[in-house]
């Protein structure tokens, strides 16, 4: 395993929940490997849970689209370079990323989520009503993760969930690399049109929202306010859906840790922190660039080389956790990083916990037997795209 892999090979999830076998293999034998990349550059590979964190964690990786090198193709073509984009933070250094990102801190504090826990908690018992209304079997993902994610969501930026068709359909589309470059442009043209008028709306009547705040400290124009917008709902919705959702498909499959979680839900908690470790649903979209000639590993990174790191390898890591390949809601999961790792650490990360535990605790309150409506093998999944996910979740109950 001397010579550089292709980009294609480590993204080739065959298994329900498991990364590809190629991780194991990298991680034992050299954890920061050479990999070529759609664009023909030979940078790297990082696959351990320690090299992870290093380059996360290291000042001297840029996560500027302005550098850096783009490690999949969308439909086939490579992604280019793209320079800065006004509130589009996630892909800035400091000082721009640290003065976008301290505008929303107060947003997402762990006590701040707490108090929307009875507002979430209701939507999801709205949810469970309408699927009660329409019996078995239900989709789980259309009836329950996906309106629940995003009605919160909607509420605490400040977007009309009665004109969701605006912007709903946009997160998806960016993350499935068969959708038409032409249907995303559309979409995103859609919603970003959308968010204008809800900016302006909001500077002539203000509410009790995240976007109203933001106008209100006048520190944005309309077009950071909008970028914004969408980062929050591009980060925010779809991964916490697919977490939710195909958390809720990794427990019917392991009848055992569902029992003990049934059993005792104090449990929920440590559960929750293993399914985001286990599954990881962010698969494969971050990378860093060097700045600067970087020593890691016995390598020399150099000055332009793009490391992609694996988050999902990373999680998997024997070193890090004990027989990784297992479902054990007891472990210990401390330093996980199914939300990365250092500044660029998911902000929402304290909403998403608390919509796992208040989703996962209705459904398993609400539905003492709940299962799946289909064969284990016959739920569709969608093993490509920046987020692994699972397309439907027939279940009964």
């Amino acid at each position: 395993m001397n010579d550089a892999i292709s980009y294609e090979e480590p993204w080739a999830r065959t298994h329900q929940f498991d990364p590809p076998p190629l991780f194991d293999a990298l991680r034992a034998e050299r954890p920061l490997a050479r990999m070529v990349y759609p664009d023909g550059h030979v940078g790297w590979l990082a696959t351990s849970h320690d090299m992870v964190r290093k380059v996360l964690g290291d000042p001297r990786f840029s996560h500027s689209t302005e550098v850096g090198h783009f490690p999949v193709t969308h439909q086939g073509q490579v992604v280019p370079n793209s320079p800065k984009i006004p509130g589009m933070f996630i892909h800035m250094d400091p000082p721009d990323h640290t003065r976008y990102r301290r505008l929303l801190t107060g947003e997402f504090t762990v006590r701040r989520a707490s108090r929307l826990i009875p507002r979430i908690e209701a939507v999801a018992a709205e949810q469970i009503a309408f699927m009660r209304e329409h019996g078995a079997p239900a989709d789980l993902v259309a009836d329950f993760a996906r309106p629940l994610i995003l009605r919160i969501l909607s509420e605490l930026v400040g977007l009309p969930y009665e004109e969701r068709e605006h912007y709903a359909n946009a997160p998806a589309l960016l993350h499935d690399p068969d959708a038409k470059p032409e249907d995303v442009a559309a979409a995103y043209e859609r919603a970003s049109s959308f968010f204008v008028e809800v900016v302006e709306g909001k500077r002539k009547q203000p509410g009790d929202d995240l976007v109203s705040r933001l106008v209100s400290a006048g520190q944005l124009t309309t077009e950071e306010l909008c970028n914004m917008m969408i980062l929050l709902l591009f980060a925010g919705y779809e991964t916490t859906e697919s977490a939710l959702s195909v958390g809720v498909f990794a427990l019917l499959h392991h009848a055992g840790q569902l029992a003990a979680i049934r059993a005792d839900p104090a449990k929920l908690d440590g559960a929750v922190e293993e399914l985001l470790r286990y599954l990881t649903v962010n698969q494969y979209h971050t990378y860093r660039t060097a700045s600067q000639d970087v020593e890691l590993g016995g390598e020399t990174v150099r000055k332009g080389d793009t490391v992609t790191v694996s988050l999902p390898a990373a999680n998997r890591d024997p070193a890090k956790f004990m027989c990784p390949g297992n479902l054990d809601i007891d472990r210990d999961t401390s330093g996980h990083v199914a939300f990365g790792f250092g500044i660029h650490q998911c902000l929402g990360q304290n909403l998403a916990r608390v919509e796992l535990r208040a989703g996962l605790s209705a459904l398993l309150r609400e539905f003492p037997g709940l299962r799946l409506a289909v064969p284990f093998d016959e739920v569709p999944l969608r093993l490509k795209g920046s987020v692994f996910a699972v397309k439907s979740l027939p279940v009964s109950w």
